[in-house]
């Protein structure tokens, strides 16, 4: 009995002797320290310059929110109907379907980081007779000018199929929407120097997916059709839109241009028309 009674004694000394051990301590017995989240300092909101006032911001502000909401739908009509859809095969023909979606993907999802739209005029070409707005190029990658103009002539998308609007008739910058989505595909982030021009105008572009349907899917002028026209259909006017177009074959038989895999240019002028922009290198594009 003794000898268990210095036992429990001994047993006793010796707990007595450790360090106290306070509740925190017991439930947390080491510090944990948070890994920094995977998509730390991702931007999901286009970035708009200082130099833009509160009306120009807020037009460009709705017009990149329209932008995005062509591009997901673009993306989402082809994800529900793939190549099985009677207006894609008319814009990509038979090219596979992915690398449209992730055409359109792109500007709904990627990242805005760096991308900087702006309203001051840096380099000058605001001051041209019908400039709408134009990509830096060498003088900024990423970086947009709207001009003035553009509040003057771009439509929202609500007036999609109405006042005289067709797809195939009409011009595509007719709308904020399908104007910034194709200056977005100047951007090195969002176009990543795949998005191009291989097609000028809608006869063009249906003769490319005809012709070379693999630049279709990344043919800017394609690209911004085809959002045009899907939209017009699934949305604006359900099951009908407003292609303007009775008899597509007629541009294969009729235009007269050749469609080639280069970009196509022209000299700078100072009358050039409201579907102008420029390209790497200042080179002036007219639609």
């Amino acid at each position: 009995m003794a000898q268990i009674f210095c036992m429990a004694l001994t047993v006793a000394t010796v707990v007595a002797a450790l360090p106290a051990m306070d509740s925190q301590s017991q439930a947390q017995p080491f510090v944990h320290t948070p890994a920094t989240p995977w998509n730390a300092g991702g931007l999901n909101e286009f970035p708009i310059h200082s130099s833009c006032n509160v009306t120009q911001r807020r037009q460009i502000e709705l017009g990149l929110a329209e932008a995005v909401i062509l591009a997901a739908h673009a993306r989402d009509h082809i994800l529900r109907w793939s190549n099985e859809s009677e207006i894609y095969r008319k814009y990509f023909g038979d090219s596979p379907s992915m690398e449209a979606i992730g055409a359109y993907e792109v500007v709904v999802s990627g990242d805005k980081n760096g991308i900087l739209f702006r309203c001051d005029n840096p380099d000058g070409n605001c001051d041209i007779d019908g400039w709408a707005g134009h990509w830096r190029g060498e003088n900024g990658t990423e970086q947009t000018v709207i001009c003035d103009l553009s509040y003057q002539t771009r439509r929202s998308l609500a007036t999609m199929c109405a006042m005289g609007y067709t797809v195939s008739e009409s011009e595509t910058n007719t709308f904020w929407a399908s104007d910034l989505l194709h200056r977005l595909y100047h951007l090195p982030s969002i176009g990543q120097e795949w998005v191009n021009h291989h097609a000028d105008d809608y006869g063009e572009v249906l003769n490319l997916a005809r012709q070379l349907p693999m630049l279709s899917t990344h043919d800017s002028e394609t690209l911004q059709y085809f959002a045009l026209e899907v939209y017009a259909h699934d949305i604006s006017v359900p099951g009908i839109g407003c292609s303007g177009d009775s008899d597509i074959g007629r541009y294969e038989s009729n235009t007269g241009a050749t469609v080639t895999s280069t970009t196509s240019v022209s000299s700078t002028t100072s009358s050039a028309s409201t579907n102008c922009h420029t390209h790497a290198g200042g080179e002036l594009h007219c639609n």
